[in-house]
Parts: C-alpha cells; structure tokens; sequence
C-alpha cells in the first residue's frame, strides 16, 4: 500500500505565505508526476501545480508566479510554498502521486487525505 500524508495548512492573513508538504510511503518503486490539486465544497478539484520526476512543472493560471511546487526524490516528498496569498485560495489542498509499487507494476495514481488553507483577516 501506499500513503501520501500532507502537512503545513493552517489559517494566514492575505498576502501571507504557507509552505505545504506532502510524504509519500509504503511500497514504492518510483514516483513520476506528484502535484497539488484543491477542491472547494461543491466545486470540482483542480490543478494547482504538479512536477515530473525530471522536475518539469506546471502550474495553474491562478497560481503562477505566487506559488512554486518542488520534491525531493530521495525522501519522496513533494512541496508547494504559497505566497502572497489571496482570499480565493482558500480551499483543501490535496497531495497526488503517480507511483510504481514495483518494477513490473502498472503506473496507479494515490491522494492524500488534504489540508485545509485558510486565507482570512
């Protein structure tokens, strides 16, 4: 099994800043794109940033230029620092992997169980 578990939510003023982490473990053989998604109650998930193994990056229009997603392969562990955060970026911010448990499985996709953000006065 794997586990993808988030960590650095929490409540900021706008205009503030929020680094998000995201540990994957369990049985891993290697991970291709991770990336943050966020979901609104009643709204659909969205991309907010991903990164290839390679350390490609995409990002969304609403987010670029404020927010930089990184990972660390060795640890296994993705991060989106958020800056100059608006109001509208309050959301659950959800960690996705694309990961092999091992050499001969097919590619399955994991999430974590999402941090909230909070951007408020």
């Amino acid at each position: 099994q794997v586990q993808l578990v988030e960590s650095g939510g929490g409540l900021v003023e706008p205009g503030g800043s929020l680094r998000l982490s995201c540990a994957a473990s369990g049985s891993i053989f290697s991970i291709n794109a991770m990336g943050w998604y966020r979901q609104a109650p009643g709204k659909q998930r969205e991309l907010a940033a991903t990164i290839t193994s390679a350390g490609t990056t995409t990002y969304a229009d609403s987010v670029k230029g404020r927010f930089t997603i990184s990972r660390d392969n060795a640890k296994n562990m993705v991060y989106l620092q958020m800056n100059s955060l608006k109001p509208e970026d309050t959301t659950k911010y959800y960690c996705n992997a694309e990961v092999k448990r091992f050499w001969y499985d097919p590619i399955s996709t994991y999430w974590g169980q999402g941090t909230q953000v909070t951007v408020s006065s």
